[in-house]
């Protein structure tokens, strides 16, 4: 049954088809939605680095360009795009409610019955918005001018995070982790629209080349790829440390994310500054 938590026909909606998961049904049962949704956010998360994981081996391709093209026409048939716009399901919701996290963590703003609605709405408009834009497939924008654009906006809630965080206790890997939530809040929602509106923009090798090769982007993309894979590894390892009790066990798997992460980050930065 579905909390009276929740009024409004579009949250009843949602959480009506997550009722009807079994597990996902039995946990709200008995621990309540926030707990479900806690755990919705880490899966989700753990879905965004196997998908960055894949993406960054895919750009690799762009040292052959025909190999690329060639992928990419694959990657354009029905059910591969029908799988990458469900992939911006987990992308703005953990967007979204790490969003809600740290405004609820930081700046004290504890109106969880209001947040959940918005991220659930939000998250909602977010994902049919880029379906009809896959759809559609003909929009252009400037790389220089999206990107300008949506970096000053992803600086600002890193800008106030870190003003907040600086000076309070805590260690600089958790305040990293956090600010580069707040920066990466923007700039990976945008980054998946970006790349859907027009086919060509992530399809063709020549036109990402060609992108990539202006030192703006390049600096965009290697702020992306660092902190994609500092705040991803940081996220496994507190969810590591916090369910495994064995050191033993803990240490060795904290060791096996820190050398996936080094690994990916090597292969993203290499690419990103040799093409």
């Amino acid at each position: 049954m579905i909390s009276s938590y929740f009024k409004k026909p579009l949250e009843q909606f949602i959480l009506s088809g997550l009722g009807n998961v079994p597990i996902v049904s039995f946990y709200a049962k008995t621990r309540g939605w926030p707990f479900v949704i806690a755990w919705i956010h880490r899966i989700s998360g753990m879905l965004m680095l196997l998908y960055i994981g894949i993406h960054i081996y895919t750009l690799s391709f762009l040292a052959i360009p025909d190999a690329y093209d060639a992928k990419m026409k694959l990657f354009g048939y029905f059910p591969f795009s029908f799988l990458e716009w469900l992939l911006a399901l987990p992308v703005i919701f953990h967007a979204l409610n790490g969003g809600r996290l740290i405004l609820y963590e930081i700046f004290g703003i504890r109106n969880d019955e209001s947040m959940i609605r918005w991220v659930l709405g939000l998250s909602a408009t977010y994902f049919l918005l880029l379906g009809l834009l896959m759809v559609m497939g003909d929009q252009t924008v400037s790389p220089i001018f999206f990107w300008l654009i949506i970096f000053i906006v992803g600086i600002l809630p890193g800008y106030l995070v870190t003003s907040k965080i600086w000076n309070i206790a805590g260690s600089f890997a958790w305040k990293l982790q956090r600010i580069t939530g707040a920066y990466l809040f923007v700039m990976i929602p945008a980054h998946l629209l970006f790349m859907h509106l027009q086919p060509a923009v992530g399809h063709e090798a020549g036109i990402v080349i060609a992108r990539m090769q202006n030192g703006f982007i390049k600096f965009i993309d290697l702020t992306l790829v660092i902190g994609v894979l500092y705040h991803a590894g940081y996220g496994l390892t507190a969810i590591i440390r916090d369910y495994l009790r064995s050191r033993l066990l803990q240490t060795g798997l904290v060791f096996l994310v820190f050398l996936i992460m080094a690994v990916l980050g090597w292969i993203g930065i290499k690419l990103t500054l040799s093409i």
